[in-house]
């Protein structure tokens, strides 16, 4: 028996430190190649033929390219109200609903820990430097300011908002902020987000009788 030999789980971990940022951004051009694709092949209506083809694969796929901040061929706005009137069987369907929900915080999760993964390892000149990142210096510069002033308690604030959302992840990443903390600040706040989207979606169907 070797004293000291590091674990399998170690090595894992090893592994991950050494190389998330080849991973993360592996991943994110995986990722800016299918929306580019999509941003120039597809109609407007795209994300709905997605939906209505794939069902919730297209729906996680969707909200992973949201949250990284790749979303270009349709409004992220309209993407959970499109799954819930394309995939649950109405209003009443309150599991169907929550699988939507569910799915679409997975998601976008997992896409803004990518995002906030390169902003961690490779830096802020970094992305500002990469033509698939759409947002200016100036705008990063005003929610750098965001987190300056508020700390983590910005993430999720940031994503429970309308046009706000994600815009926490860069500075989150370049602060260094825990790989956990930022999980679960993000969940978080797209899933009051993505449950107030729903909720206002619903009640407005409902009471137009389209539900």
């Amino acid at each position: 028996m070797s004293l000291g030999r590091p674990s399998a789980v170690d090595r894992v971990r090893s592994f991950l430190e050494r190389y998330a940022v080849h991973l993360a951004g592996g991943l994110t051009l995986v990722c800016a190649a299918a929306g580019v694709y999509l941003l120039v092949f597809a109609d407007p209506e795209v994300a709905a033929r997605l939906l209505d083809e794939y069902g919730l694969a297209a729906l996680f796929f969707i909200l992973v390219l949201e949250g990284a901040m790749l979303l270009y061929f349709a409004p992220s706005e309209a993407i959970v109200p499109a799954g819930i009137a394309l995939l649950t069987a109405g209003a009443d369907d309150y599991l169907g609903i929550a699988t939507v929900i569910g799915v679409a915080v997975v998601g976008a999760t997992i896409g803004q820990f990518v995002l906030f993964t390169v902003a961690k390892r490779a830096g802020r000149e970094y992305l500002l430097e990469q033509s698939w990142f759409r947002v200016s210096e100036s705008s990063l510069a005003r929610f750098d300011g965001w987190f300056d002033r508020w700390g983590p308690l910005a993430v999720p604030i940031s994503n429970a908002l309308l046009f706000t959302r994600g815009m926490l992840t860069v500075p989150a990443g370049v602060a260094d902020m825990g790989d956990r903390r930022f999980i679960a600040l993000s969940a978080l706040g797209t899933l009051l987000f993505q449950s107030w989207l729903a909720g206002l979606f619903l009640f407005l169907g409902v009471r137009l009788g389209v539900l």
